[in-house]
């Protein structure tokens, strides 16, 4: 664990994988540390914002260093069933790319549970991380200026939804009608760090 200055209001932290930052945050939270306004976790990171008018870098820190090793306290924050239409229109090539076919691609997408390891991009987008690595594909050498809102999309080891249209690269594989962020909803977010994730195909 590596503790670095992040301006004069946060403090990242840098662990070893995902299980040891989504640890750490969960950690932080349940220490309702004073000051701290918010623990926002990536991949390998975990970034702590803090009121430098109620408590400091250094305070934070030690807290940091004393938390127990080993302790979990990651509340179970669910699971949920995504449906999607693998009607992607890089689903060929992805499965061209990963040997898999079509019908591969679905299989391992639907065959594996994801969990939100952060969040980020545009509001209500999570970026998942699934249980093997076939469907690691690069980003498109050619993004999209217009990518539609609710597609279904692979890059980097990652799966995501796009929540809105947007630019994007990622390789598409399928849409779902599921919103993943929604106003009226409290949180607005249906993607949060520590959600595990079950994509169904449908037709």
């Amino acid at each position: 664990m590596r503790l670095l200055p992040c301006g004069d209001a946060g403090v990242l932290v840098e662990v070893d994988d995902l299980d040891a930052a989504l640890t750490l945050q969960a950690g932080l939270v349940a220490a309702a540390v004073p000051g701290v306004v918010d623990v926002v976790p990536a991949l390998r990171t975990v970034l702590v914002r803090i009121d430098p008018g109620r408590t400091s870098i250094a305070a934070v820190a030690e807290t940091v260093g004393a938390l127990p090793r080993g302790a979990d306290h990651r509340p179970d924050v669910g699971t949920l069933e995504i449906p999607v239409r693998y009607d992607g229109a890089d689903l060929d090539e992805v499965g061209a790319v990963t040997g898999l076919g079509r019908a591969g691609v679905v299989e391992a997408h639907t065959g594996q549970t994801w969990t939100v390891a952060f969040t980020g991009f545009a509001p209500g987008f999570g970026y998942l991380l699934g249980e093997d690595d076939r469907l690691t594909v690069p980003r498109r050498r050619d993004p999209r200026t217009r990518v539609p809102q609710g597609a279904v999309g692979l890059a980097d080891g990652f799966s995501g939804v796009y929540p809105r249209p947007s630019p994007g690269g990622w390789q598409l594989i399928g849409s779902t009608a599921r919103p993943m962020w929604d106003l009226q909803r409290d949180p607005p977010a249906l993607l949060r760090p520590g959600v595990r994730v079950r994509f169904v195909a449908v037709s």
